[in-house]
């Protein structure tokens, strides 16, 4: 009669929780995570283990990789054949391992991510230091467990001369928790090994004077001292690390200088085809300017990218917007968990991983000469009983041939001489030509020989000191495997990208239209045309809208945008769109929180290392007030804007100049007056003051310009605009100083022909004229071809104008 059914009742909660983390732990123990001692995971061993026991060596012949597979499966390894060459691969690949265990002949994958061939085409055998790892399992010197089926035993942790866990780190996930240990030096290694023996106090940061941080296979360059000791310290931690990059002067037929970015090295795990790829995706999609090809000339010699880069590319900025948007430059995650005896993951701290690996070679040692010693006393026994045989050797014989059969001659021989079991054995199978005087003398050799060893044995057991110099010198024994590092320490941070470290430096051009449309566009743009020229068409402002604003810039400087209301808005040049020589341009409102009601009057662009006690801002209203104020009053601006300045009813905001509070100004109107003055009669106010009076205006007039005059040239010009296309330049001399506050002289003669007064600005040592209409035409022309008149005199055309066109504003260059 079957027995009934036993059921027990359980809260599902509880089963399901202990059911989980029983599973997650044998994942964990049996598939996942690396042994502390050896440094492998259970796949990683048997493979090794069954190219040893099969006598797949070093010095023997490759085999297919399908035979080493299929050995793994059947024997050791009851898991998928992808999952097991997929490990033997890459214990191959000099690319993720630092020192290969696997020596293997084919195409074993490449660092541009493609896949090996097929087991059945690719050989393998072992490296010559994966034996390192597997001298001595047959001297009893590791735990031994059956497997999977029980019909046989495999080792449950290698011997491991080789510290391989740190040698080689270990990638892997588990179920709730992961190990990402980075391979390191072989020959750092031993030194902070030895010196770990030497002084068992020593901390991690002691050893870390010798292990210099990882040392990847791929090469590159690792930063930050500070962080990678943090992560040894504590098991855990990011280390950046970066291509060896190099910018290299490129020979080119133009004459200038050109650039091209080599790499010779890249970081560890990165796939370098979706490298090269990414970076032509950022190229196409123009996030990164500036780089004309992009090639791989990588061979059998060593990696090498070139990235070819434009003439007037900025080489510097395009390799920072390469480290912050590619796998140029790229954390690695430190996360130093492995099984401690076997069994318990733990997150681990350097000295951690020494100590238990120095522990396990104790262990070794230990058994190992136990083994030997075990050994040389059963020699030594059976050498006692030859030589006690062969000093009676006649009787010894004649024993023998008195006895009816093998059996009671054995028995009479342990009688008659005192032998044991072996011994009589030994005897009986012992050969006549051991009677031979040269071969009784090897035997009372060899039995001395063996004599001196087990005592040697067993003083080395007696003595731990002993058994960790053995270590120290089997680890000597090593450094014949040891090379130069291969990843360079740079014990330098690295500071966060900031978004002027990836804009290239250069000069732009800024326009503002009336409307608020504003664009930055390269100076070279704009060709150079002979006075006269209609110019070409710079920006599609439409017909209701006109360009107001028109200055130059470095890509780098910080940008004012001053109101026609007094109040002031700050930003980079860079975050200002770019735009073609004929587009609109975006509207500024976009970025900048200016109310409706309020015009741009006023644009200012300087360097942030120009801020100090000594720049000022010097500001003139259409009404000819005037004020100045330190520049460093408007070093921080909020996003909604400040007060610049306190204005009067019906007066606005129109003009703002740098100066360092030494320069002279000069206004000048609509009606072509002008004043030139001190601009040390305007004293500095606060952000909120009006100001004082600069000119004093005739009925109807307006400022229309305003400059400063730097008195250190001694040949200035100055350069008067109108709005009809006319233009002259007149010596500075003919204009006097005079008090602040004057109605000034005549600067022009302001006719129906010329059009009024739209520009008078200071030349110094400009060359050149940019000339733009209300409808969006510009002229570039030099400043030479300008004919220089009086004061009062008209001057010539330097642009044709449409009908219904004016001229907007110049800018000099």
């Amino acid at each position: 009669m079957a027995e009934p059914q036993r059921i027990e009742k359980r809260e599902i909660t509880d089963e399901l929780r202990e059911s989980y983390l029983d599973y997650a732990m044998s994942v964990i123990v049996g598939r996942a995570l690396p042994d502390v001692r050896d440094g492998l995971k259970p796949v990683h061993r048997r493979i090794l283990w069954a190219m040893w026991d099969t006598g797949l060596t070093w010095s023997s012949k490759l085999r297919k990789s399908a035979n080493v597979v299929g050995e793994v499966l059947g024997r050791y390894h009851p898991h998928g054949d992808v999952a097991v060459y997929d490990a033997l691969v890459r214990m191959a690949q000099p690319f993720s391992l630092r020192y290969p265990l696997i020596h293997g002949q084919g195409n074993f994958g490449s660092v541009d991510g493609d896949s090996a061939a097929a087991m059945r085409y690719t050989e393998a055998k072992l490296s010559k230091i994966a034996e390192e790892l597997l001298q001595d399992i047959n001297k009893e010197t590791v735990n031994w467990i059956p497997n999977y089926d029980g019909t046989r035993v495999e080792p449950s942790v290698l011997p491991a001369k080789l510290p391989n866990l740190l040698v080689n780190g270990s990638v892997c996930i588990a179920v709730g928790m992961a190990t990402n240990i980075p391979p390191h030096n072989l020959g750092e290694v031993i030194e902070a090994t030895k010196h770990l023996i030497d002084h068992p106090k020593a901390t991690s940061e002691d050893l870390l004077q010798y292990v210099q941080g990882p040392d990847f296979p791929t090469g590159g360059v690792m930063y930050d001292k500070k962080a990678i000791t943090e992560a040894y310290l504590t098991g855990r931690g990011a280390i950046t690390t970066r291509a060896l990059a190099e910018i290299v002067e490129r020979k080119g037929g133009s004459g200038r200088d050109q650039f091209d970015i080599v790499i010779t090295e890249i970081p560890y795990q990165v796939n370098k085809a979706e490298l090269i790829i990414k970076i032509a995706e950022l190229v196409q999609e123009k996030r990164i300017e500036g780089i004309r090809d992009v090639r791989d000339e990588s061979d059998r010699e060593g990696l090498r990218i070139v990235i070819e880069l434009k003439t007037d590319a900025a080489p510097q900025k395009i390799l920072n917007q390469l480290w912050q948007h590619t796998d140029l430059q790229k954390d690695f995650h430190l996360n130093m968990v492995a099984l401690v005896d076997g069994l318990k993951p733990q997150v681990l701290s350097l000295k951690d991983v020494i100590f238990y690996y120095i522990e396990h070679r104790k262990e070794v040692v230990r058994r190992r000469a136990e083994f030997d010693l075990k050994v040389a006393k059963d020699r030594e026994h059976i050498l006692e009983g030859l030589a006690k045989a062969l000093s009676v050797i006649d009787k010894i014989i004649a024993t023998i041939k008195k006895s009816a059969d093998k059996d009671e001659a054995h028995t009479n021989l342990m009688k008659s001489f005192k032998l044991s079991d072996l011994q009589a054995t030994a005897i009986l199978e012992m050969r006549l030509q051991a009677l031979a005087a040269l071969e009784r003398q090897k035997i009372e050799d060899e039995l001395k020989e063996k004599r001196k060893l087990i005592k040697d044995l067993e003083a080395l057991l007696s003595s731990p000191q002993r058994i960790l110099s053995t270590i120290k010198d089997e680890l000597t024994g090593l450094t014949s495997f040891a090379d130069e590092r291969k990843t360079k320490l740079h014990s330098g941070g690295l500071k966060e990208f900031q978004e002027e470290d990836l804009v290239p430096q250069e000069e732009v051009v800024i326009t503002l239209s009336q409307n608020g449309y504003i664009k930055r566009v390269p100076p070279k743009t704009f060709k150079s045309q002979k006075r006269g020229g209609k110019g070409l068409i710079g920006s599609d402002v439409g017909e209701e809208d006109f360009l107001a604003y028109f200055v130059s810039a470095d890509t780098h400087d910080d940008i004012l945008f001053f109101t026609d209301h007094g109040r002031v808005f700050k930003s980079k040049v860079y975050n200002i769109p770019v735009g073609s020589r004929t587009s609109k341009g975006k509207a500024v409102h976009n970025f900048l929180n200016i109310p409706v009601q309020e015009n741009i009057s006023a644009i200012i662009t300087y360097a942030a290392k120009s801020i100090n006690p000594s720049s000022y801002l010097v500001m003139v209203t259409s009404l000819g007030m005037i004020k100045k104020t330190k520049l460093q009053d408007f070093a921080n601006i909020r996003a909604n804007g400040l007060i610049a300045l306190g204005l009067r009813k019906g007066d606005l905001l129109k003009w703002v100049k740098l100066s360092d509070g030494k320069q002279e100004i000069m206004i000048g109107t609509k009606f072509g007056q002008s004043i030139r003055f001190k601009e040390s009669q305007a004293r500095p106010m606060g952000r909120t003051a009006a100001g004082v009076r600069g000119i004093t205006l005739h009925k109807d007039d307006t400022v229309i310009s305003f400059d400063l005059v730097d008195t250190s040239y001694k040949s200035n010009l100055l350069l008067a605009v109108m709005d009809n296309g006319y233009a002259k330049t007149t010596p500075l001399t003919q204009y006097k100083v005079q008090n602040r506050g004057g109605k000034g002289i005549k600067t022009a003669e302001v006719t129906k022909k010329t059009g009024s007064l739209v520009a008078l600005t200071v030349l110094t040592d400009e060359e050149e004229l940019l000339s733009i209409s209300t409808k969006g035409q510009i002229l570039r022309t030099s400043l030479g071809s300008i004919r220089k008149t009086g004061r009062a005199a008209q001057g010539v055309r330097i642009m044709r104008l449409n009908p219904g066109d004016k001229i907007a504003g110049v800018i000099c260059l």
